[in-house]
């Protein structure tokens, strides 16, 4: 018999599965089971956006892409950021077509960080960043924010985290799985202390258009100073329902594009051609799909944050992306135990805080990306196993 673990890459090996995908894969198996699990909108892909690609697949336009893209993709993506967020991308060099954001997260990462650099990762956080930090040798670094604090980053807090290892920070704002955002002026301060420290940022923007403030998103690339040492990682699941398409886009300085264009041409070789033509549609047509999307989601939001305080669980307000993040220390469960128990007695799905960070424990990540009938009677279900608890005290 072949020991296999004598060839496996033992960083890999050593990397726990996502919490995520374990819960959803408890509820696939299970019948009648409401998921509040995973991030993907209810939303079907917009129809011009799907007719789109249906055109060009009757073309026949299906031979592979540039390795960067379709030139006219990258060009709508180059005048999407001028005119949303007021930043200037060149689409032949500094920008790269993936497939999904999680792709261009990986492509990043691995085209920075080598055997011992250390990056600072906000958690709680998606589940990606840490795991592909360690199989490059990296060290993994946690900066843990606090409901206190909003879930926000605090300039101190980064300052005080800063080593002479340090080359690389991963910003996820809008948050997931905490909703928390960071203002423009909150950008400003942070920028202070990268730029003094030297510091890259990846910053994870694939909720940018899912932000509940009158003002909006601010990417930190659109800071004085920043868009040199940004790779700014965004795409199209959650912004027009193209979960299955999978295709996101990251933008960065040219040197830094051209070599996750290497390694992407390597591991890729191009993202799917048809995924392509849609989302050129989407860029150019998109606007009200998203207005329409999001006020929908802003209705569920609100309603999600006063259910579950209505049923005496603590849920801070998240003003960006289509999760809430409530507290269940008051149940005296774990995270995993709560949702372990949840999903066995009430056929309700949601995902344990600890998922995204050993800071997240305590806490549950519930997605209100899902019909307002589903959310409703999660919620009363929910509430009657809370309840349920207390009686057993």
């Amino acid at each position: 018999m072949i020991n296999y673990d004598n060839y496996l890459n033992k960083a890999l090996s050593g990397i726990k599965p996502s919490g995520i995908r374990k819960f959803f894969s408890i509820a696939e198996e299970m019948d009648n089971v409401i998921s509040l699990g995973v991030g993907e909108p209810d939303f079907k892909t917009p129809w011009h956006i799907r007719q789109y690609g249906i055109d060009y697949l009757e073309q026949g336009r299906t031979r592979y892409t540039a390795n960067a893209g379709l030139i006219e993709l990258r060009r709508e993506i180059s005048n999407y950021y001028a005119r949303r967020f007021l930043i200037k991308y060149n689409p032949e060099t500094e920008i790269l077509v993936t497939v999904g954001g999680s792709e261009g997260i990986d492509m990043a990462i691995r085209a920075l960080v080598e055997t011992g650099d250390e990056v600072l990762i906000v958690e709680p956080s998606f589940v990606c960043y840490k795991p592909i930090v360690e199989v490059c040798g990296g060290i993994a670094t946690p900066l843990v924010t606090k409901e206190e604090n909003e879930f926000k980053l605090t300039p101190k807090e980064l300052k005080e985290a800063i080593t002479p290892k340090t080359k690389l920070l991963v910003l996820p704002y809008p948050n997931n799985p905490t909703g928390a955002i960071l203002t423009e002026s909150e950008l400003k301060e942070l920028a202070e202390v990268i730029i003094e420290n030297d510091l890259i940022v990846i910053s994870d923007e694939i909720y940018s258009e899912l932000t509940y403030t009158p003002e909006g998103h601010t990417s930190v690339a659109s800071i004085k100073g920043m868009q040199e040492r940004c790779i700014v990682i965004n795409g199209f699941s959650k912004t027009y329902s193209m979960t299955g398409w999978r295709l996101g886009y990251a933008l960065g300085p040219a040197p830094i594009i051209k070599q996750m264009t290497k390694l992407h041409q390597f591991a890729i070789m191009s993202a799917p051609t048809n995924s392509q033509y849609a989302a050129i549609d989407a860029l150019r047509n998109g606007d009200d799909d998203i207005k329409k999307m999001k006020v929908d989601y802003d209705m569920r939001r609100r309603f999600t944050v006063d259910g579950f305080r209505k049923i005496g669980l603590d849920c801070f307000e998240p003003l960006g992306a289509f999760y809430v993040f409530p507290c269940i220390k008051s149940t005296g469960l774990t995270s995993e135990e709560f949702a372990e128990r949840l999903i066995k007695s009430k056929r309700v799905a949601v995902v344990p805080g600890d998922a995204f960070g050993d800071c997240g424990e305590g806490y549950i990540r519930v997605s209100y990306c899902y019909s307002i009938d589903n959310i409703k009677e999660a919620i009363r279900l929910i509430g009657e196993f809370v309840e349920e608890l207390k009686n057993e005290g």
